[in-house]
């Protein structure tokens, strides 16, 4: 298991929600929708590429759209090793997190 950063588990936990139309435009609008993080057509495509490279995931090239200017989208399925990667990821940061959310949650409401 490699490292996941934390764009790469957002856009990873993004594909694994929209199945089949997993494509760089909704993989964007489905992480600022769901986080409220702003992230650039460019990020999403640089480690989606990535991503591809460490077989994490599979990209497959759409059929063109009549009418719709410019490439075909590209579309992308998790691949079981991603899966068992951010699996891995999500876990790690759960049983961080066991026990230190209270306190966490008591830093975080005080003033400076």
């Amino acid at each position: 298991m490699g490292h996941l950063g934390e764009l790469e588990q957002l856009i990873l936990f993004a594909v694994t929600a929209l199945g089949d139309d997993a494509y760089g435009g909704a993989i964007r609008a489905h992480i600022e929708e769901r986080s409220g993080r702003i992230v650039s057509s460019g990020a999403i495509n640089t480690t989606l590429g990535r991503l591809a490279e460490r077989r994490l995931v599979i990209g497959r090239v759409g059929t063109p759209v009549p009418g719709r200017a410019g490439r075909p989208r590209k579309y992308y399925t998790l691949t079981p090793a991603g899966a068992r990667d951010l699996q891995q990821s999500y876990t790690t940061i759960r049983a961080m997190a066991g026990g230190a959310l209270k306190r966490l949650d008591a830093l975080a409401e005080r003033k400076s």
